[in-house]
C-alpha cells in the first residue's frame, strides 16, 4: 500500500463533476478519482474545518463509530474495475480488525474527519496513477502547473474514451496549489 494525501478537490465550472486528486506522500504520482458533489462538499468542509449546525452523513458515521467504540485505523483505495474505484474502511473494534466496503469518496470523507491515513493499493496506482510531465511545468517537474499532466498521462489512443473527463481536465489549474513549503 502507498500512503497518499489529498492534493486537491476540483470542481468543474461547466458541470456538476467533481474530482479528488490524491498524491503519493513518498512519490510523485497523482491519482484522480471522480466523486459526487455531496461527497466533494463533505470532504472540503472537513478539510477547511467548517462546522455545521447539524451532523452531515459522514459526521453521523463518525459519531456512530465513536459511540460504538470503533476507531478508524485507515482507509484504502483497493481496486479499479471497469472504471470504478473501490475502497475499504479499516476499523479497530475491540482490538479486532473489521473491514467495511466503501466508495473512495465516503472513505476519504470519513478519514479527514477522524484524521486517519489514506492509502492506495500499489496495483491501483500503477494502473491509474499519473506523473506530471516535466516538460510542461515551470519548476522542472516538481509541481504541476496545470491539468495538462493529467491529460498527457492518459496516453495516446484514449482520445475517444476521454469525453467529459477531457473537457473537465482542461478547466483545471494546478498553479494555485500551495507548495510543500506552504504546508
Amino acid at each position: 500500500m502507498l500512503q497518499v494525501k489529498i492534493d486537491s478537490v476540483r470542481v468543474s465550472l461547466m458541470s456538476q463533476h467533481r474530482l479528488i486528486v490524491l498524491k503519493e506522500i513518498f512519490g510523485d504520482r497523482y491519482l484522480p478519482i471522480w466523486i459526487g458533489p455531496f461527497e466533494a462538499d463533505a470532504i472540503t468542509l472537513a478539510l477547511q474545518g467548517v462546522q455545521v449546525a447539524r451532523p452531515l452523513t459522514h459526521d453521523l458515521l463518525q459519531n456512530v463509530l465513536q459511540a460504538l467504540g470503533a476507531r478508524v485505523e485507515y482507509v484504502v483505495v483497493t481496486e479499479l474495475t471497469d472504471d470504478t474505484f473501490y475502497a475499504n474502511i479499516v476499523l479497530d473494534v475491540d482490538d479486532e480488525e473489521v473491514i467495511i466496503d466503501s466508495r473512495p469518496s465516503d472513505a476519504i470523507a470519513l478519514a479527514v474527519r477522524v484524521d486517519a491515513p489514506i492509502f492506495v493499493e500499489e496495483d491501483v496506482m500503477d494502473e491509474a496513477g499519473i506523473l506530471p510531465d516535466p516538460d510542461i511545468t515551470e519548476t522542472g517537474g516538481e509541481e504541476p502547473e496545470s491539468a495538462e499532466f493529467l491529460e498527457s498521462a492518459l496516453g495516446e489512443g484514449t482520445e475517444e474514451d476521454l469525453g467529459v473527463f477531457k473537457d473537465f481536465l482542461s478547466t483545471l489549474n494546478f498553479g494555485d496549489l500551495p507548495s510543500e513549503e506552504d504546508e
